[in-house]
């Protein structure tokens, strides 16, 4: 055993993972000075109870090895931690929730940053577009701690019916970029998020009290299952790996740990003010053009982000409009919005307002159920996808050519009565399985005044004619052929139609 041990093959392998565990080294690692609830699953994420305005450190830590980004050595980085939604549903509107409870708690903010108990923190600013984002620079080398305040609660972003609605989890959020040789802080370096919940002060204290004696409550067996409590949080870090193939990305979307698209976080990213999580910049992922979204050293330091009236920088459009009912992949923006206002969709186009046609079409069926609700998700899923009802009952007619014009053609043909009479058929599709439905397709196929249609009979045995009913069309062989021909009514006023 030991002999096969030796063998180069293995020594080689061996070697080779320390390597692999250096390249998921993250740089930083930031630790949030609050329990953890004991009440989650072995593998799922942490979850953290704060209280409402309390501040809670956030620890900046310098994890690099030596050799790792050594560009940094000696210089301040720029970070920007954010409160932001857990929901897919309110990521998406996540523009509309924020304005909301401005509008409801004006001059407050979502996020704010205790100064005087911070610690290594310089030139702080907030945005006061941006209630819920804080950023500032820190030295790596130094000791670093940022004290934040979270102002918002879970149940404020809850319908409210009757009473105790669980609240909603938000992500604290941390992006770290370096300085660039422009001077600007637009290299992102790394993200980290948490999972929390807000309560009215001293609500988190009860939480946590009331899951731990639930805990206790369980049998040994049952608690295996539970991760245990620890006293402080540590943010995890974020990472998006991208769809390149299609074949990849439906064999994802079957999966419920499916894989965001790389290019997901930038087509979110012009939406709103504020980028939902898990809107990581696409350094680490972009294989596009697309440039990551980037901080300025302007007064308020906002997001750059592309313009508005430009489509995808992957799928621009040739300037024509879209035929047909179908949104192709490089339609605009403006032609999406076109086709959402056409298609009945009118209440999401300022939602979608920054989707190309592109964009739009990533989404899958659960995503827009949770955009847009059950009703209008579906239905904007199948306009995507251009699904058409399949019909209950196809059958195909042809008119029967003239006797005269056959004989001439059989003439023509050298007797040759296989090439003599030209029989082309019309597909009529029934839905209501009527024979008005019949009578009124016949006449749209086949040109024929509807008014002048008296009545449909379709030939029997002996060569009897039996008037078309209800009953009859319901029992029609799916794809049956029939040739039909007109004769003239006996009063002379309009004809009927004989199916052969």
């Amino acid at each position: 055993f030991s002999d096969v041990l030796a063998l180069p093959i293995f020594k080689q392998e061996d070697s080779s993972l320390p390597q692999e565990n250096e390249t998921k080294h993250p740089p930083f690692q930031y630790v949030m000075c609050a329990a953890t609830s004991p009440a989650v699953k072995l593998y799922d994420e942490t979850l953290t109870y704060l209280n409402q305005g309390q501040s809670y450190e956030i620890r900046m830590l310098d994890n690099r090895k030596a050799g790792d980004i050594p560009e940094i050595n000696g210089k301040l980085v720029k970070s920007i931690i954010r409160v932001v939604f857990h929901d897919r549903r309110l990521q998406y509107t996540e523009h509309q929730q924020l304005e909301g409870w401005k509008w409801n708690r004006p001059g407050d903010r979502l996020l704010d940053l205790d100064i005087p108990m911070s610690v290594g923190v310089i030139d702080i600013k907030t945005n006061p577009s941006q209630l819920n984002a804080v950023e500032f620079l820190w030295d790596p080398t130094k000791c670093t701690s940022a004290f934040i305040q979270v102002h918002c609660i879970s149940t404020e972003f809850t319908p409210r019916k009757h009473g105790g609605e669980k609240g909603v989890p938000f992500r604290i959020q941390v992006d770290t970029f370096k300085q660039t040789e422009s001077g600007e802080y637009t290299d992102h370096l790394h993200s980290a998020s948490c999972q929390i919940k807000v309560f009215k002060p001293k609500g988190a204290d009860r939480k946590q009290k009331t899951d731990r004696e639930k805990m206790e409550k369980r049998t040994a067996h049952e608690k295996e299952k539970y991760q245990p409590s620890y006293d402080t949080t540590v943010l995890t870090e974020m990472r998006l790996e991208p769809i390149i193939e299609d074949a990849v990305e439906h064999e994802q979307k079957k999966s419920s740990k499916r894989t965001l698209p790389a290019d997901y976080g930038d087509s979110l990213a012009k939406r709103g003010s504020c980028s939902p999580w898990p809107d990581t910049p696409t350094t680490f992922v972009n294989n596009s053009p697309t440039p990551a979204p980037t901080f300025t050293s302007a007064q308020h330091n906002t997001y750059s982000v592309p313009d508005s009236n430009s489509s995808s920088p992957n799928h621009q459009g040739d300037g024509t409009s879209q035929g047909g009912d179908q949104l192709h992949p490089s339609a605009t923006i403006q032609e999406t919005q076109q086709w959402l206002l056409k298609h009945r969709f009118s209440t999401y186009t300022r939602l979608f307002s920054n989707f190309s046609g592109a964009d739009l079409l990533k989404l899958t069926r659960e995503d827009l159920v949770q955009i847009c609700g059950p009703a209008d998700g579906i239905r904007l899923y199948n306009a995507l996808k251009s699904r058409s009802v399949r019909p209950r009952l196809t059958i195909y007619v042809c008119q029967e050519p003239l006797r005269s014009i056959q004989l001439e053609r059989q003439d023509a043909g050298n007797g040759d009565s296989s090439n003599g009479a030209i029989y082309v058929y019309h597909a009529i599709y029934l839905e209501e399985m009527a024979a008005s439905e019949v009578t009124r397709k016949l006449a749209l196929a086949f040109n024929i005044p509807l008014h002048q249609i008296n009545q449909v009979y379709r030939q029997g045995p002996t060569g009897i004619h039996i008037l078309v009913s209800d009953q009859m069309v319901q029992n029609f062989q799916d794809e049956s052929c029939f040739l039909f021909t007109t004769i003239k009514a006996e009063n002379g006023e309009g004809f009927h139609i004989i199916l052969k």
